[in-house]
């Protein structure tokens, strides 16, 4: 792997000086040996079946030539393609699993980015090396620089390599900004407001649920809603924060690596969920939930408050705007959501890290893999960013230099009246990058208003910490095998004791018995390494 990563760095430097003689950079595919004199490409037509992570589950690809963005790359490529794609989850992994246990795995995949780690350790997937170079890929170079690439790497070798992945993070709450103002015209003495901490939280989650927001006369809208897939607690309920437990792990001021599920304050997160839930303020279906049935109780008016990480999920008139579907779909044309954030200044994530990989199938031909890279390489591009991101030059968008304006019109008529599968196409190369700054363009919105702007500027108060690189548990030890365990001992102590009185000892089996001391004490080495000062592993 070090020799990999040699070559690698080497053909950074030689790619950067190539780059600096020729002043620019080509975003055609690399021609073939097969290329005629003239530059036209004679390729052999091959079948390819990619499987990739979509943002959500309400996005899907039309059929015919309504889907100019599969036929541009089906014509410019040779290529016949099979997309199959759903939101990252136990359900994509579980799809996956069988795909790749039954022989009929895809060429190309995303995977989540820990369950990756056994793919590699089963040898299910092809090495990279050859593939992913600054040579055959110079516009993937440019969104992913080689040290993160080198950083990503597990097992000591190269089968896994990240999706050009958003610089910016935005994970918030929230709100339904209309049912505040309607409940304190109402009742004055309610005094709500868009939340700031995690009692004020509480308080519009109650009244949000008992106090009728909607003014059906019916007692049927809650406070919050979530999605545990029947396996989890997930990280955005926000007994999390108000315990100071960033979701995942850590590293705090004093230097310790902390695994908030992996912690003896674990215990005290799990008993305010247990007296939340009594408060019966939470949709009673949040543990049985997956990703898109919180966003279609939230879009039915059923549900006030809800946690994503999507840029522009409650922008006035963006394509993903669940505001706008809420008020379509409810008829309350003042449906109006604010997003805001309870944890103050505790971090809410490190700074942004690759996360979604791109993988191969170890039987996968290496012709399929090369047209596969050009592929993705073009995605890349300008040109194929553009494309599968936002539509057709003066169609969809008017270009002036590296300026890009938006045509809502069109892309309503063209994109978005038929599945929006921009948000499917997009995710294949640039999984929830909104911001193409990588490759030299901005884009202008004319649909954005002040309402999207105080969205973004709660994004900016976000608070993090510096992991410096994505961490992998040693040989042998697999961290998703780990977090089914830490999840099954949290779900048993929420629904199946009275309190957390048992959480050390289930603490105690889970850092000697399932490893997790190994896994979290080797990750705090590699950080360690990364940052350049101690890092060590604490679970008290």
């Amino acid at each position: 792997m070090k020799k990999q990563l040699r070559q690698l760095a080497a053909i950074s430097i030689a790619s950067a000086l190539v780059l600096s003689a020729c002043g620019k950079t080509d975003n055609k595919p690399a021609a073939d040996p097969g290329a005629t004199p003239g530059g036209e490409q004679k390729k052999e037509k091959l079948s390819l079946y990619w499987m990739t992570a979509a943002l959500t589950n309400n996005s899907n690809l039309p059929s015919g030539d309504k889907d100019f963005i599969k036929k541009t790359i089906e014509e410019k490529f040779n290529v016949e393609l099979k997309l199959d794609y759903m939101a990252m989850g136990e359900e994509f992994s579980n799809k996956l699993n069988l795909l790749l246990a039954g022989g009929n795995a895809p060429d190309m995949f995303h995977a989540d980015g820990a369950k990756s780690n056994g793919y590699i350790i089963d040898g299910a997937v092809a090495d990279l090396s050859k593939y992913v170079t600054p040579e055959k890929m110079p516009n993937y170079f440019k969104w992913v620089t080689a040290e993160e690439l080198k950083r990503y790497q597990v097992q000591n070798v190269f089968k896994r390599a990240p999706v050009p992945f958003p610089k910016d993070y935005y994970g918030v709450y929230y709100v339904r900004k209309d049912w505040i103002d309607a409940l304190n015209k109402k009742d004055p003495n309610l005094k709500l407001k868009v939340p700031t901490n995690y009692d004020e939280m509480i308080a519009v989650m109650k009244a949000f649920t008992f106090n009728d927001p909607d003014g059906n006369g019916k007692n049927d809208t809650y406070g919050f809603s979530t999605a545990g897939s029947g396996t989890t607690i997930p990280n955005d309920l926000p007994e999390w924060f108000k315990n100071g437990m960033t979701p995942g792990f850590f590293i705090d001021k004093d230097n310790n690596f902390i695994d908030s599920g992996t912690n003896l304050r674990t215990a005290k997160v799990l008993d305010d969920i247990r007296k939340t839930l009594d408060l019966k303020v939470i949709d009673p279906d949040w543990f049985l939930n997956k990703g898109g049935d919180v966003t279609n109780k939230v879009q039915q008016g059923k549900v006030g408050i809800f946690f994503s990480g999507v840029r522009d999920i409650a922008f006035d008139n963006s394509n993903n705007s669940v505001q706008k579907k809420t008020q379509e779909i409810t008829g309350n044309k003042d449906a109006k959501f604010e997003a805001f954030h309870i944890a103050g200044d505790v971090p809410v994530s490190y700074s942004p890290l690759p996360g979604v990989p791109f993988m191969f199938n170890v039987k996968t031909s290496e012709a399929k893999i090369q047209r596969s890279i050009e592929i993705l390489d073009w995605l890349a591009s300008p040109e194929g960013w553009l494309l599968a991101n936002v539509g057709k030059e003066n169609v969809h968008y008017k270009k002036n230099g590296g300026k890009i304006e938006l045509i809502p019109d069109a892309i309503q008529k063209d994109i978005i009246a038929n599945g929006n599968f921009t948000e499917i196409w997009g995710g294949v190369f640039s999984y929830n990058v909104k911001n193409p700054a990588a490759i030299g363009l901005e884009i202008i919105d004319p649909r954005e208003t002040d309402h999207d702007r105080a969205i973004l500027e709660v994004f900016k108060k976000l608070k993090f910490y510096t992991l410096g690189t994505n961490v992998a548990p040693p040989t042998g030890l697999d961290i998703g095998a780990y977090r089914k365990e830490m999840r099954a001992l949290q779900v048993k102590l929420l629904f199946e004791e009275k309190d957390s009185s048992n959480w050390p000892k289930y603490l105690d089996e889970l850092l000697n018995k399932y490893k997790a001391k190994a896994i979290f004490d080797s990750y705090a080495e590699q950080v360690t390494a990364a940052l350049g000062k101690k890092v060590t592993f604490k679970s008290d």
